[in-house]
């Protein structure tokens, strides 16, 4: 950034467009002197050394030192009945300009950068005219270059703050502010307060809070505080609390995604059985005279958002998950069979891929209870079995394959992560 940045301020400057000047000055016991320059061309302008550094509890200071500009142009004298002309070559050398950046954020949760202060000190100009009164330039130097010196030195900070609000500014307005995550969700990444500049980094801390696109509603949890990295040996560090990933959680569960069906065509081949009250009347036997040799659907569900914890041993969850079983009647309507109640112990494993946030579940220990029964009492224990490889093989890998797609983290335009 403050290669790409340097490079485009040098191009501003070198564009720099300078007005005439004229005035008069007097010749102690000779009289009055009018001069006038015109066709000032300002065709380069170099900032060799510059730096970047941090301001504590403000932003970001440039320091630019040992910069060097050449200005031409035409000049004209006028002397009582004299009068001369002709060309001159401005030096502009040691210059020296230090710029602080505040940055801030506006209404809409976006980060803001303005040109807090500009300075500017030019230390050595050397100019050569040219033209047939000789001595009379150093007198008309000594007129001029302060106030050649001082027009210049405004027009640099006209020009760094200018740059600053129309593309310093526009780029930080990409830092997106919301993702859309499919149809359904999105993530609220707007500031929460304005980036926080110390010595060794900058804070910008980030809402990195889901929501339903169809009905935005209060996260019925507050956030939690993040303590910054101890360490400096990154560039960049994100750091997300438990109200990230439960938010995401309580978004999706509004939403109604928490919901799996799983009819026979979705039983993997090498399972080598059939979702259907055959099958289930070994465990049920009222099955086979109530509905005999019919197709079944399951509907999976999450009655409340899954919360997830993020501990010394981990990031685990305990979600609850209901279990809706039905026959499928040869009208195709749908007779409930059964509703269970499932619970487990699940662990996650989160990481960072191509600029998103990707995770994976793994399954531990289930637990059945039964809630209702539509077909008679049954032994649940009987059904462990059965159920575990429907949530390992079927429903496991669905979670996983769309966590692995992964969310957006928050990066301006042309920004990509590595290593």
């Amino acid at each position: 950034a403050h290669q790409h940045g340097i490079a485009f301020l040098e191009k501003e400057l070198a564009q720099l467009k300078l007005r005439d000047m004229s005035g008069d000055f007097r010749i102690r016991h000779m009289g009055k002197v009018h001069y006038e320059l015109s066709e000032l061309d300002l065709h380069s302008f170099h900032l060799p050394y510059s730096r970047i550094s941090l301001v504590p509890n403000t932003g970001l200071q440039v320091s630019i030192s040992n910069a060097f500009a050449e200005v031409d142009g035409d000049w004209r004298v006028k002397f009582y009945f004299m009068r001369d002309h002709g060309s001159f070559d401005f030096k502009v050398e040691n210059v020296y300009i230090k710029i602080n950046l505040r940055l801030g954020s506006d209404a809409e949760g976006k980060p803001t950068i303005e040109t807090a202060d500009c300075s500017t000190r030019i230390s050595k100009v050397r100019v050569h005219f040219s033209g047939k009164l000789g001595w009379l330039y150093n007198l008309f130097y000594n007129a001029v270059e302060p106030t050649f010196r001082r027009i210049l030195e405004d027009k640099v900070c006209e020009t760094v703050a200018r740059s600053v609000r129309r593309e310093l500014q526009p780029y930080a307005r990409t830092l997106p502010v919301t993702a859309r995550i499919g149809d359904k969700v999105g993530i609220d990444y707007s500031l929460v307060a304005s980036p926080t500049a110390t010595a060794q980094s900058l804070d910008t801390g980030l809402k990195g809070e889901f929501f339903s696109l169809a009905q935005r509603s209060a996260v019925p949890f507050p956030p939690l505080a993040l303590a910054l990295p101890p360490d400096h040996n990154r560039m960049v560090y994100f750091g997300a609390s438990s109200y990230f990933f439960n938010t995401a959680a309580f978004a999706y569960h509004a939403a109604g995604v928490l919901v799996f069906e799983i009819t026979d065509a979705k039983i993997p081949k090498e399972a080598d059985f059939h979702l259907n009250t055959t099958t289930f009347s070994a465990f049920i036997p009222q099955l086979e005279e109530m509905y005999p040799d019919m197709p079944m659907k399951i509907r999976l569900s999450a009655p409340s958002a899954p919360f997830l914890n993020i501990g010394p041993e981990g990031l685990t969850l305990r979600p609850v998950v209901d279990i809706q079983a039905y026959a499928i009647l040869p009208s195709s309507k749908l007779a409930p069979l059964f509703l269970l109640s499932l619970v487990s112990n699940v662990s996650a494993v989160i990481n960072v891929k191509s600029g998103h946030i990707v995770g994976s579940l793994q399954v531990g220990r289930m637990k059945l209870s039964l809630k209702h029964s539509d077909v008679g009492t049954f032994q649940v224990r009987m059904l462990q079995s059965i159920m575990n490889i429907y949530a390992s093989s079927i429903l496991l890998p669905r979670l996983n394959e769309r966590l692995a797609e992964g969310f957006p983290l928050p990066l301006p335009d042309r920004i990509q992560l590595s290593n």
